[in-house]
């Protein structure tokens, strides 16, 4: 995926707001309604993998004699705008602002509850 849009357009780094190990909800396409967590982010295509959303099977064929080909089935990547962040505490989906505290540390929090991520 990476490759191919590499080769047609110049690629700028997208600033994501969601990082790796966030509990992330879908709210657009096929698998609406999920949640899970995100295990990479790539912020060149402004995508995320997620822990059990978006199943691709990839058939391998055998690359040495008497070795058996087989069909793997991985997490595909999702476009960062069709996810939200998800509080478990909270049962809420929310937008992530960032802010600096009273001792200079930048943190996130959520928008709507103000709940404190890191």
């Amino acid at each position: 995926m990476l490759d191919a849009v590499k080769k047609n357009k110049i690629l700028k780094k997208v600033k994501m707001r969601i990082k790796t190990g966030d509990l992330v909800k879908v709210i657009n396409g096929k698998e609406k309604g999920k949640t899970g967590e995100v295990l990479k982010t790539l912020p060149l295509v402004n995508r995320l993998v997620i822990k059990g959303i978006n199943f691709r099977t990839k058939h391998v064929k055998p690359t040495q004699e008497g070795e058996n080909g087989r069909i793997i089935t991985e997490e595909a990547s999702i476009h960062a705008s069709n996810v939200m962040f998800y509080s478990k505490e909270k049962d809420i989906t929310s937008k992530i602002e960032y802010f600096i505290d009273k001792e200079g540390v930048k943190k996130r929090r959520l928008k709507k509850t103000g709940e404190l991520i890191d």
